[in-house]
């Protein structure tokens, strides 16, 4: 399972043709307690780049841009009910959207963990 990240902080986790989407540690700390997710719908055909999502906290609106172009094939709908989970469990439960992958050759313009984890150093 291969995860990559971009410089807004959006993870994209593979598991076979699709990418598992959501937002890093790093991002959902700067956010503070997320109060509302609004996720796009199933079946929409997003550009990487693209606003994919918005996500509100007690501190700012932010959105959550597609990492890849695909079509959403799954949003994680139990975060419009418990949009905290974003901050409990970001890189797990608390995922925003499955992509299906249109072009595979975008993910390597992300960063890997590692890479990721020295971006955060440069930034903090």
């Amino acid at each position: 399972m291969t995860t990559r990240y971009t410089k807004d902080h959006e993870y994209i986790r593979i598991e076979g043709d699709a990418g598992i989407v959501g937002i890093s540690d790093y991002a959902q700390g700067q956010l503070g307690d997320v109060v509302f997710v609004e996720l796009p719908s199933v079946g929409k055909t997003l550009s990487k780049g693209d606003e994919a999502a918005v996500v509100e906290s007690v501190k700012a609106a932010s959105e959550v841009y597609a990492p890849v172009s695909g079509e959403v094939v799954e949003v994680n709908s139990e975060l419009e009910a418990s949009p905290g989970t974003v901050n409990e469990d970001p890189a797990g439960r608390g995922w925003f959207m499955k992509i299906r992958l249109t072009n595979e050759s975008e993910l390597d313009g992300l960063m890997t963990e590692e890479q990721y984890g020295e971006f955060v150093k440069s930034i903090s």
